[in-house]
């Protein structure tokens, strides 16, 4: 899976409207693919990038159903609720190491990296994920669950010094590429499922698989 990443030199706000400027001039990835058996709820979720010259900025949409957000600081267990994920290293080779960026529909984060799945892992302190604007269109608490139809957006914007911090980051620029993978979760909704952008052919989920991470590349 390849995704081309624009750059727009914009001052986008973390909560703008999916459709509105500058997000209408990004194309969306669809998460088309699922973890174990088939879900009976597989939420249509789509995602959108684009590089500012300083931060990436990073866009969930997801129409779905029995929608739960309880965890209300961040680094708590934000995959146990709605939740969307982005998995990356910022560069060609994931063996270097991979941040885990998780947000769940109230704008709650888990902010890691590790080189491997739980090694050499590194919680990014909160005050340094206050650096990180974000926006969602949901109440930071959802409970109990909407189980009637809804769609709602996440956004936030990550900036590259955050990230150099704690990884070799490869400055976007025309063909350089990173690898990535997006995630929709719910663990302890009432009708959990494990969904992806790049497919992870595994028995049972498991979402640090950088092995089978996609390409994100810069134009």
């Amino acid at each position: 899976m390849k995704y081309r990443v624009k750059t727009i030199k914009s001052s986008a706000k973390a909560g703008a409207a999916w459709d509105t400027a500058p997000w209408d001039a990004v194309p969306f990835l669809a998460l088309d693919h699922h973890m174990g058996p088939r879900p009976d709820h597989f939420p249509r979720t789509e995602a959108k990038l684009f590089f500012d010259g300083e931060a990436v900025c990073v866009m969930f949409r997801v129409e779905d159903r029995y929608v739960r957000a309880l965890a209300t600081h961040d680094q708590d267990k934000v995959f146990e609720d709605s939740c969307v994920e982005f998995f990356f290293t910022p560069g060609p080779d994931a063996s270097k190491g991979y941040f885990n960026l998780e947000m769940n529909c109230g704008g709650v984060l888990l902010f890691h990296f590790q080189t491997a799945r739980g090694k050499n892992r590194v919680v990014v302190p909160e005050k340094e994920c206050e650096m990180i604007s974000r926006g969602a269109s949901l109440p930071r608490r959802v409970d109990p669950e909407i189980r009637e139809p809804v769609t709602w957006t996440v956004s936030y914007r990550l900036p590259l010094g955050l990230m150099e911090k704690y990884a070799e980051v490869a400055p976007p620029a025309p063909g350089v590429q990173w690898r990535a993978n997006f995630y929709k979760c719910g663990d302890r909704t009432s009708h959990s499922h494990w969904l992806t952008w790049s497919r992870v052919n595994v028995p049972r989920p498991d979402f640090h698989r950088p092995e089978c991470f996609g390409t994100l590349e810069f134009e």
